[in-house]
């Protein structure tokens, strides 16, 4: 978003929207191995990644008609941040420790700038679909109590 990169180089999910062959479970044992990994505090992309890598799934929202983030709050074990915002304060939390140990590195600081915007324009998006409270604002200090 914020560099000269150009391009669409990366993984992509793919385009056939149909349930592969080779997938031996049931639904109702990919639900149970969400809830399972959901236990262990894994973020939603991470039990994509475990059920992609371990288990053969390769898109659990074709072969369930509904994503592990729904799967989740069904069972009361999703987190109180969207996952894109959860780990974006993670990503700035991390880079004001290192500023504060190394306050003349420049080029951090400005990977901080460019994390703070991305956390308001997230908010600002969440705020509007309703998933965040009108009232929620990012404040580092809250942050470091809310990842703990």
């Amino acid at each position: 978003m914020h560099s000269r990169d150009r391009g669409k180089a990366g993984s992509h999910k793919p385009v056939k929207k149909t349930v592969t062959s080779w997938i031996s479970y049931k639904p109702k044992e990919v639900e149970a191995l969400i809830v399972k990994l959901g236990k262990q505090e894994k973020s939603a992309s991470e039990i994509g990644l475990v059920l992609r890598d371990s288990y053969g799934i390769p898109d659990v929202k074709t072969f369930l008609k509904k994503s592990v983030t729904k799967v989740l709050k069904e069972n009361k074990l999703g987190k109180k941040l969207p996952d894109d915002l959860y780990s974006l304060i993670e990503r700035d939390i991390e880079l004001m420790k290192h500023l504060t140990a190394n306050h003349k590195d420049m080029t951090a600081k400005r990977g901080l700038q460019l994390t703070e915007s991305k956390i308001k324009r997230l908010v600002k998006y969440y705020k509007k679909k309703g998933v965040l409270d009108s009232k929620w604002m990012f404040d580092r200090h809250r942050a470091k109590l809310l990842l703990e």
